[in-house]
């Protein structure tokens, strides 16, 4: 989930977002549909390009035409999925470079993903603050938009009531990190209990509830996500940058090769 997948640590809190101040220039935009590989090669070519200062902060958002399943960095996949399941109904399993859980993506699964500069004086410091940080940014915005409470369960997960609808993660390098997640819309929630296993670690509040038990829709369109997500980062409509290239070498080396998914 973070950096070096498994690693934690303690930090200040922040349990209040402070002003997006040095945020002030943050991009946003939607990512094209492209293919499953395409969409986790992109999100880990945004990280680079910031890392290197190729191109400032920034907040996309896509949403894959096709289902496919999404383990966390360090999962086994037969132990997440059910790899005869999604064989049969021709269901990529792929994997992402940052932890947390396995995910099933589709139509009316919202994905969003935050590129953003480490800054070692403020709430990017560290692992814990970061979580503290976004996730309270990501809950205000979606409180005040669906009317109702909202909470954090957990360490990065959203809920309505005791129902996750958002799941989230990290990766973190040198000098800039990738926080990243899925808003559950309008989505297929059957869909997660035909192609993944009961999950090999579960957060204290889901107290082993099947995944019909445990998940819930907001029931509202995409484009209104977007928009609260993108005016609580007080980002700015922008068109992508181009990182093609480093798209190719990262299917390439990783997203497009199977033994990179299987592994573990």
């Amino acid at each position: 989930m973070h950096g070096r997948p498994g690693k934690r640590a303690g930090s200040r809190d922040w349990p209040t977002p402070p002003p997006a101040g040095r945020l002030a220039g943050l991009n946003w935009f939607v990512h094209p549909p492209a293919d499953p590989a395409t969409h986790l090669a992109w999100e880990e070519a945004a990280l680079d390009a910031v890392e290197a200062r190729e191109t400032p902060a920034c907040l996309w958002f896509w949403e894959s035409a096709r289902p496919f399943v999404v383990l966390g960095y360090g999962q086994q996949a037969a132990r997440e999925a059910d790899l005869d399941a999604c064989a049969r109904d021709d269901v990529p399993v792929l994997r992402r470079c940052s932890g947390g859980g396995a995910v099933v993506q589709g139509p009316g699964c919202l994905n969003y993903g935050l590129a953003l500069p480490i800054d070692p004086d403020g709430p990017t410091a560290s692992i814990a603050a970061t979580n503290a940080w976004v996730m309270e940014r990501q809950r205000g915005a979606i409180e005040s938009l669906v009317g109702t409470p909202v909470a954090r369960r957990g360490d990065t997960d959203l809920a309505l009531g005791d129902r996750k609808f958002s799941g989230n993660a990290q990766r973190r390098k040198r000098g800039a990190l990738l926080f990243h997640g899925t808003l559950l819309v309008r989505f297929d929630l059957g869909s997660i209990a035909r192609w993944l296993r009961f999950p090999s670690l579960q957060p204290e509040y889901r107290a082993g509830r099947s995944h019909l038990d445990f998940v819930a829709n907001l029931g509202i369109e995409p484009a209104a996500v977007r928009e609260a997500l993108a005016g609580a980062w007080n980002a700015r409509p922008s068109a992508a940058p181009d990182v093609s290239a480093r798209i190719r070498e990262l299917v390439a080396a990783r997203y497009g090769d199977p033994a990179w998914h299987a592994r573990r």
